[in-house]
């Protein structure tokens, strides 16, 4: 016979088992443990540290490389544990080509980062890096990290390069997880598509004591993983970029643009002096910075797009079509006689064939390349038709290109002659000038490219770019481009 208790009785069972667990669990935090926690709450703080993506790389047209990242070591300044600032932008300098006046700027304008990891020198060998690091403990405020800087195959304009971020550029994107330390685009594709490029940032939660040493990731470490940059596909093909450049003649200034006339893709791109991106990938110096800027051949000016020019006589096929257009002409209209110039009131205007090319009609003027069939066929229209019939032909607009800062072509408007002369005078003399591409009509390399490649595309204009697609993880996106029609009939083409 068994004999049996009331409910309440175990219950009274259960709280005294929970109360004993309550005492000890107090017991081992308070007594055993109570230190450790104790140093825990006073010294460690909880940092978020971000983690920064890999940024994309560029290839050719064949998945050929042209810019990539390759592994590097870079040294940073913590200025929180900076002994003698002199004593280390001295120890710095003497290792690096990086003056001490410029070394103690960056310590200056980073003093209020007490604990934050600030970017002195990029692109560090191995070797030179176990040299320094044998000597780091008398300065224990520099430390090195492994990271991936830029590799530039070729020394092209069109890629641009990367470069240390200025505190005004930081300014305008620390909040789209930008740091101090960052590299961003300073030029070309690097500067256009640095949105897709950077990538966007992960995060990491860390233990840091009050000197801001990292001690340990959380038990169960907070994460979130970076999205590395987009991969860029180009139009470019590397064999013909590399041929282009080298039957450039050497010692010349000048540009060479090779585009696929059906899609209006660059093939190549060339624009002479070049410089080498590299240069900038480890921080160039001041004094090389200098050396570059003040070099009368400009090698840092892209004449592709940022050159304009006085077009010259491949102006004169828009003329061409500007008189067909209008039926001012047809194709067997033959103009004044060409005896090696024509006289326009007091003023004699030459053709640069001084004996002459006779009577032309609009194919063969084109193909001699007739200066005096244009002067008398620019008397028939207006300067602000002409200014117009330019801008319809994309030559006075920007092509749009995928590179910042294009510059767009320029022809005169009455209103300009006035606001430079004072008056417009010399209409006709100015006519007959801008008739043959000369006088004040500035065109780009790119526009004279993207004007003839529409012709030989049954007048279909293509706009003009570099990228072919990107990459996002396993995703393709194919870059779509804009095409537009010159202002001209199938007879006139």
């Amino acid at each position: 016979m068994y004999k049996r208790f009331p409910a309440s009785s175990y219950m009274e069972y259960v709280i005294l088992f929970i109360f004993i667990i309550l005492i000890f669990s107090i017991f081992k935090l308070q007594i055993i443990e109570g230190e450790k926690y104790k140093n825990i709450a006073e010294k460690n703080i909880v940092r978020i540290q971000t983690i920064y993506p890999t940024r994309g790389e560029i290839y050719d047209r064949k998945y050929r490389p042209i810019v990539l990242n390759k592994p590097s070591y870079n040294l940073y300044i913590i200025p929180g544990k900076i002994i003698e600032k002199e004593s280390v932008s001295e120890f710095v300098s003497d290792y690096f080509d990086k003056e001490i006046d410029e070394i103690m700027k960056i310590i200056h304008e980073n003093r209020y980062r007490s604990y934050q990891e600030i970017l002195l020198i990029q692109d560090i060998t191995f070797e030179k890096m176990t040299i320094i690091s044998e000597q780091l403990n008398y300065y224990p405020s520099l430390l090195f990290k492994a990271e991936k800087v830029r590799k530039y195959f070729y020394a092209n304009h069109f890629t641009g390069y990367t470069g240390r971020i200025t505190e005004d550029e930081y300014e305008k994107l620390r909040k789209e997880g930008y740091s101090i330390n960052s590299n961003i685009g300073k030029t070309g594709l690097e500067k256009y598509y640095e949105d897709i490029l950077h990538g966007e940032n992960g995060q990491q939660v860390l233990q840091v004591d009050a000197g801001g040493n990292n001690l340990e990731f959380f038990k169960h470490n907070l994460q979130t993983s970076p999205q590395n940059g987009d991969d860029l596909i180009l139009t470019i093909d590397n064999d013909l970029q590399e041929y282009v450049s080298s039957i450039f003649p050497k010692n010349k200034k000048g540009s060479i643009v090779v585009m696929n006339i059906k899609t209006g893709g660059i093939l190549a791109y060339v624009s002479k002096p070049d410089f080498d991106p590299n240069l900038f990938t480890g921080g160039i110096s001041a004094k090389q910075w200098d050396n570059i800027i003040t070099d009368p051949n400009k090698p840092m000016l892209d004449r592709v797009i940022h050159g304009t020019y006085p077009p010259g006589s491949v102006y004169k096929p828009i003329m061409a079509s500007l008189g067909l257009e209008e039926k001012v002409i047809d194709s067997k209209t033959k103009l004044t006689k060409c005896d090696g110039g024509m006289w326009f009131g007091n003023r004699y205007f030459k053709c640069w064939l001084a004996k002459g090319h006779g009577r032309l009609a609009v194919e063969n003027a084109i193909k001699y390349s007739c200066d005096v069939f244009f002067y008398d066929l620019s008397t028939r229209f207006t300067l602000e038709h002409l200014n117009e019939y330019t801008e319809l032909n994309h030559l006075s607009t920007r092509t749009g290109i995928d590179l910042p800062g294009e510059r767009k072509g320029f022809f005169p408007t009455r209103k300009w002659y006035i606001d430079n002369y004072g008056k417009y005078v010399g209409i006709l003399g100015h006519k007959v000038n801008l008739a043959i591409g000369q006088g004040e009509i500035l065109v780009t390399p790119l526009q004279i490219c993207a004007y003839y490649s529409a012709l030989g595309n049954d007048g279909v204009w293509k706009q003009p770019h570099l990228l072919d697609k990107r990459i996002e993880a396993e995703y393709t996106y194919k870059n779509i481009v804009e095409e537009k029609h010159l202002p001209m009939s199938d007879d006139t083409l």
